[in-house]
């Protein structure tokens, strides 16, 4: 599986598969990032009976459930996006695609839910991504019993992409006029023929990837500088202690009061350039005293 910093790779089902799958379906799978770990979940419509199976089995089976469809808190840090859910079939099953994301320091804790929950009944072996997929593979056998089948993460991403495309038309998006609120409009993007394309994938840092076609890309740089970067500041800076608190306080915020804008500048707009007043000319100046002014 090629991973290099700047190389091209496919999606191949031989680059996919690490090793062969154990369990005929899969409920779940993990994104282990840097910052946050994501939990994609379908839950089908009529969970199918198992004649092997006992019936104490099926009803933890369907506790489980239960329990992770019926929540939108999990824990101290668990949350489901109720928003991003989506109707979908996976194989000949029909169901709901959930979203749940928490802290990835949080892992020892999700792990110990799991267990009292007895998530290893649903599945002996979990599709994972993301770094945390080798990180915390052994906790997962020792502690759970679960196998990680590692897929590699930019892999993952490729054919996620393609694949949320294909069941919803409105996935992919794009604004006109961006810089100007009144004509500005949000339209969907005709995702047919989009190769060659760019995907900038912002996670705790930063990958740029050039897709040539449905099934290879290559990786042509990135950076530190991430959704990590702008936490950690958040929280040295305003003592918050969560990204949802972080986007609170900046929807609360003014950036005028600690940005140099264009205007600040040129006194209004750069008509030349087309560049308009509004526009940040420079991050955080305002907040340099022998700056000011």
């Amino acid at each position: 599986m090629a991973k290099s910093v700047r190389g091209s790779s496919d999606l191949t089902d031989d680059h996919l598969n690490e090793h062969p799958v154990i369990t005929p379906f899969t409920w779940f799978g993990l994104d282990v990032g840097g910052s946050l770990t994501k939990l994609v979940y379908f839950e089908p419509e009529n969970i199918p009976d198992d004649d092997d199976q006992s019936s104490e089995i099926k009803k933890a089976i369907r506790i489980i459930h239960k329990y992770l469809s019926g929540n939108t808190a999990y824990g101290d840090s668990g949350v489901r996006d109720t928003h991003l859910e989506i109707k979908t079939q996976l194989g000949e099953y029909t169901g709901s695609m959930h979203f749940i994301r928490f802290p990835t320091a949080a892992m020892p804790a999700f792990i110990e839910l799991a267990k009292s929950k007895n998530f290893p009944l649903l599945a002996t072996t979990i599709c994972a991504t993301g770094g945390g997929a080798h990180k915390f593979s052994n906790e997962y056998e020792t502690q759970l019993k679960m196998k990680l089948r590692k897929i590699d993460e930019l892999s993952s991403l490729i054919r996620g992409i393609h694949y949320m495309e294909s069941i919803n038309h409105n996935e992919s998006f794009y604004f006109t006029s961006p810089t100007i609120k009144e004509k500005c409009q949000k339209l969907n993007y005709n995702f047919v023929h989009p190769y060659p394309y760019l995907c900038v994938n912002m996670g705790s840092g930063v990958s740029i990837l050039a897709v040539t076609g449905p099934k290879t890309f290559t990786r042509i740089g990135g950076t530190s500088i991430g959704g990590a970067t702008f936490l950690g500041l958040c929280c040295a800076l305003t003592g918050c202690n969560s990204f949802e608190e972080a986007l609170e306080l900046a929807s609360q915020g003014d950036n005028a009061k600690c940005d140099k804008l264009v205007s600040d500048i040129y006194g209004g707009d750069y008509k030349k350039f087309g560049l308009p007043g509004h526009l940040v000319a420079s991050r955080l100046v305002t907040v340099i005293p022998h700056l000011v002014g």
